[in-house]
């Protein structure tokens, strides 16, 4: 998406490691700007402004204009950056020069919204695939992303990267069969296996019950062997 964003740089006379850290020791960071059939050039630029711009909703997609002193002035898009690994700081970053009468391709998010039949009513669960499609278009057309409704999905259903609706001149990339989102049954609960403690208190009963049969039995023999002894 183009932004009514200006970001001014500065040509850099030199490269290589000492350089770099000159540069980013001044607040700058080095960057490169290539494309468009130019020569690249090598320039210093503000890496809080580079990352408002990528850290903004149109992120990598934003397309700005670069002024650099003494030279052109010309619509960039941020296509690589390095950032440090522990202090999370920009390093560098190469700028693409972006002619604006020509068709480009991106990566632009895809959201969901609504809620879900086969979960509100259903019990299913919604699981998102994919987060962003690739697509084609003009560079005044990139949008910032898009929104598929998941509302009328049952379980089973899903919505595919071909249910995107695009506007424009705007052509999908990605495969069209590509899952969005989908509806997916939970899966039952695996049934409890009974626990030594479960079984013993089960046998507990029959085993007192047996028990007290052959009590039962001993008293009623006692019994017998003392009617024999009266009779004698």
């Amino acid at each position: 998406m183009r932004k009514d964003i200006t970001v001014t740089a500065e040509v850099r006379a030199s490269r290589g490691k000492n350089e770099a850290r000159r540069t980013r020791k001044a607040g700058n960071i080095p960057a490169v700007v290539y494309g468009a059939f130019k020569d690249p050039i090598s320039v210093s630029i503000s890496p809080k402004e580079i990352a408002r711009i990528t850290r903004s909703a149109s992120g990598l997609n934003t397309i700005f204009n670069l002024a650099i002193a003494g030279g052109e002035t010309t619509p960039v898009m941020v296509v690589d950056q390095q950032v440090d690994p522990i202090k999370g700081k920009l390093l560098h970053a190469d700028l693409k020069r972006i002619d604006l009468s020509k068709r480009i391709r991106v990566t632009v998010p895809v959201h969901t919204e609504g809620e879900a039949f086969g979960v509100k009513v259903q019990g299913g669960l919604l699981e998102i695939i994919t987060r962003a499609i690739e697509i084609e278009c003009l560079p005044d057309e990139i949008p910032e992303s898009f929104v598929v409704n998941v509302s009328e999905l049952h379980i089973g259903q899903s919505q595919r990267a071909s249910d995107v609706a695009l506007g424009g001149s705007t052509k999908l990339v990605s495969d069209p069969q590509s899952v969005i989102a989908h509806i997916v049954a939970l899966r039952a609960e695996a049934v409890a296996e009974p626990t030594e403690a479960a079984l013993a208190a089960a046998a507990e009963p029959e085993v007192v019950k047996k028990g007290k049969k052959e009590e039962e039995a001993a008293a009623a023999e006692k019994d017998k062997d003392k009617d024999k002894g009266k009779k004698k």
